[in-house]
């Protein structure tokens, strides 16, 4: 039995993807016979990332409160990766996107005194992860092809795709509903807008939408839907917890995540999972490692036409709502805790 502790960062009151695998690998890890804990590190702020990766890399991994041996450290995320450990395999979830894919986006909101300081920082980032990622850590995996392709890109930097599987819940198949389900943070990369959209096109008239989740859109969102006269078919669920999320994927007809460039995507799998369909776009990135267009469901173009049609698709077909769901099921079904835990340990 080994000691582990799974280190990832986080802010205060925070969450994220990253979490739930932190958790879900603790648990796997303890059901595996080891001893496991679940470590945070600052994440802060722009301006403050210096401080955060000096905090990382000053934290200490190699001792217990009760004097023991830390045997292994897994770190998930940046800053975390820049902790010291003889003993350190990185399965990472992302770097801080906005010095690299999303650099032109966020490069455009800055002021020009603002744009001379991030371009420092950025090129300070860059050599920071590429030491930490190449020369710190003993093993690195990614949760995602599209993760690898960005380690590729920008550093040139090997690793081997590792995808965590559905977190441990009780899914479970009720049949195939009257409507479609969609779950994430509201913020605009996860582009809750595009689906709303679609859900006023023509093509999908009638077609009923749960969305759950909170976040900066929530506001805008509601607005949108009421603006396009989608009040009666168009719920905006906010925060559920995991019963919940479990009993709506259980009865919705399909899940549409219609993402932009996602990391990674648990909802993909969990509606697989769930034998649920799964509708996306061919720009959302991670969602794509698993949905080919027509099998496990629909991949789109990103415009509320195209997202339309295939909402309507899978919303008046229920046989084909069920086969596309058993596809996905058996997509995923190899996916499993135990696998992941027989990687990434090594001690």
């Amino acid at each position: 039995m080994s000691r582990i502790a799974v280190v990832t960062s986080g802010q205060p009151f925070g969450g994220g993807g990253h979490l739930v695998i932190a958790r879900g690998l603790v648990q796997a890890l303890r059901e595996a016979g080891h001893q496991a804990e679940v470590v945070l590190t600052p994440q802060n702020r722009f301006g403050r990332q210096s401080a955060a990766y000096l905090a990382a890399w000053l934290s200490d991994v190699g001792m217990a409160q009760d004097g023991g041996r830390i045997d292994q450290v897994v770190t998930l995320r940046y800053p975390a990766y820049a902790i010291r450990h003889e003993a350190h395999v990185c399965w990472l979830t992302h770097r801080m996107r906005e010095y690299y894919d999303l650099w032109d986006a966020f490069h455009a909101t800055l002021t020009p005194v603002q744009r001379m300081k991030e371009r420092v920082r950025r090129r300070a980032i860059h050599a920071a992860d590429r030491y930490f990622l190449t020369r710190r850590v003993k093993r690195l995996f990614v949760i995602s092809g599209t993760i690898q392709q960005r380690l590729e890109r920008w550093g040139n930097i090997p690793s081997s795709v590792l995808h965590p599987p559905p977190p441990p819940r009780p899914y479970r198949c009720d049949g195939y509903g009257d409507y479609i389900f969609a779950v994430s943070r509201l913020t605009p990369l996860k582009r809750m807008d595009l689906l709303i959209r679609a859900l006023a096109q023509p093509a999908a008239a009638g077609v009923r939408c749960v969305i759950a989740g909170d976040g900066e859109m929530r506001g805008e969102l509601d607005a949108l839907i009421r603006a396009l006269g989608l009040d009666s078919r168009v719920t905006l669920a906010g925060e559920i917890d995991s019963l919940t999320l479990v009993d709506h994927l259980a009865r919705c007809r399909a899940v549409c995540f219609p993402a932009q460039d996602e990391d990674y995507g648990f909802v993909t799998v969990e509606a697989f999972a769930s034998r649920k369909p799964v509708v996306t776009c061919a720009d959302s990135g991670g969602p794509l490692e698993f949905v080919h267009d027509g099998v496990e469901g629909f991949v789109t173009a990103p415009t509320p036409e195209a997202v339309a049609h295939a909402l309507a698709a899978v919303a008046g077909d229920e046989p084909l709502a069920c086969r596309m769901g058993d596809a996905g099921w058996r997509a995923v079904s190899n996916l499993t805790w135990p696998r992941v835990v027989e990687r990434l340990v090594m001690v």
